[in-house]
């Protein structure tokens, strides 16, 4: 069984990670700090509007555009407002161009990677609340990694905003030219990094000039099951869509498959995912990935039918992504279709994850931000 791990006290760890912040950025604000921020700098409010209206509304970072500002002002300006937070290292495409992944370095060196997929109807990026992840999730590259720190706000809306402005290029065709959906299904345990990650969500969904104006029933978040964390999250008058990834219905195998079950079991976690459903309107999806001869047999189907009829839920199995050494696979497509025929019979709503990015290894599971990953794809770009 895998325990979870212990995380010592050290006050010049905690020193080094307070002064690896990154710099302040309009993303990290609200409309009304933007103002205020100017104001310190002897600047009139109504620029804030200004640069958060390229920044959010146009998509645009570079000051030579921005041409409403005064041209001797523009460099200040921007340096206050919009300091580089993500440097691209590398873009690798699959799937004829419509599954990108971007690999970033941040200011302390720290990788973290986003996935953009485009589909007919809409375009959706998968972005990190962290870089790493300490939930140690033995099936999961970006668990296995362990946890460097937590990201900013403004870092974790970055991505998004980066990745709109590719989608609205046109690179993506034969899908919308404008990012819809936003999953935080990257790099990390958003819950876990929860306060960013809810100003995060904010931003993204607070109408242009203040937020890039997507809808909040459009936002994912993922969650291996921190229960104090769901139930706030429910506080917060919010239409987000909460995704558990519960992977076993048991508690003697999701103890090992999600460490963090050792602390809060499989009962309590979906008490406080009826309890999330019900105070919002919203279903909740539960993540399962499909693992073979592990998690796959009929009677945990049956289980997890039993625990999910009824309830407003839907479940997404998950084909097991391959990662570097591991020594699990994804079960066979007629296990899984018998697992699929098991959940429906009991009524409970199921499909099966398209396994898109798989090839760049940007599919569920995969994202461990490894600087020396091979490019060599068919469609693979270098940013």
């Amino acid at each position: 069984m895998t325990s979870l791990p212990m995380i010592p006290i050290d006050p010049d760890a905690a020193a080094a990670r307070r002064a690896s912040l990154p710099p302040r950025h309009l993303a990290d604000l609200d409309l009304a700090g933007r103002q205020t921020l100017l104001a310190e700098l002897g600047e009139p409010a109504f620029r804030a509007r200004q640069i958060s209206t390229h920044y959010f509304g146009r998509l645009v970072r570079d000051p030579a555009r921005m041409t409403d500002l005064p041209a001797a002002a523009r460099e200040r300006l921007t340096d206050a407002l919009l300091p580089r937070l993500l440097t691209p290292v590398r873009e690798l495409a699959c799937d004829d161009g419509a599954t990108r992944k971007a690999l970033w370095r941040l200011h302390d060196g720290s990788l973290v990677e986003s996935v953009l997929m485009g589909y007919q109807d809409r375009v959706t990026v998968c972005i990190s609340s962290q870089a790493g992840c300490g939930m140690a999730c033995p099936f999961c590259a970006t668990g296995q990694a362990g946890l460097t720190r937590n990201l900013s706000t403004a870092e974790i809306v970055d991505q998004a905003v980066y990745l709109a402005g590719v989608a609205a290029s046109g690179v993506v065709s034969g899908s919308p030219a404008r990012l819809s959906h936003v999953v935080f299904m990257g790099m990390g345990e958003p819950l876990a990094n929860y306060s960013r990650v809810v100003a995060a969500i904010r931003r993204l969904t607070a109408p242009a000039p203040e937020g890039l104006g997507l809808s909040q029933r459009h936002i994912t978040v993922s969650t291996v099951g921190l229960v104090p964390a769901i139930r706030r999250l429910a506080s917060e008058d919010l239409s987000v869509t909460l995704a558990l990834s519960l992977h076993a219905p048991d508690d003697e195998l999701r103890d090992e498959l999600v460490p963090v079950n050792q602390r809060w079991k499989v009962a309590e976690v979906l008490d406080a995912a009826w309890d999330y459903a019900a105070r919002t309107g919203r279903r909740v999806s539960i993540e399962y990935a499909m693992i073979r001869d592990v998690n796959d047999q009929p009677w945990r189907a049956d289980l997890l039918g039993r625990l999910l009829a009824g309830r407003l839920a839907h479940v997404n199995l998950i084909p097991l992504n391959p990662t570097p050494g591991s020594r699990w696979d994804a079960s066979p497509k007629p296990v899984e279709r018998e697992f699929v025929r098991r959940l429906r019979d009991a009524g409970v709503s199921t499909t099966v994850r398209d396994t898109r990015g798989r090839e760049i290894d940007g599919a569920c599971g995969q994202l461990a931000a490894a600087e020396g990953e091979s490019a060599d794809t068919s469609d693979g770009a270098n940013a």
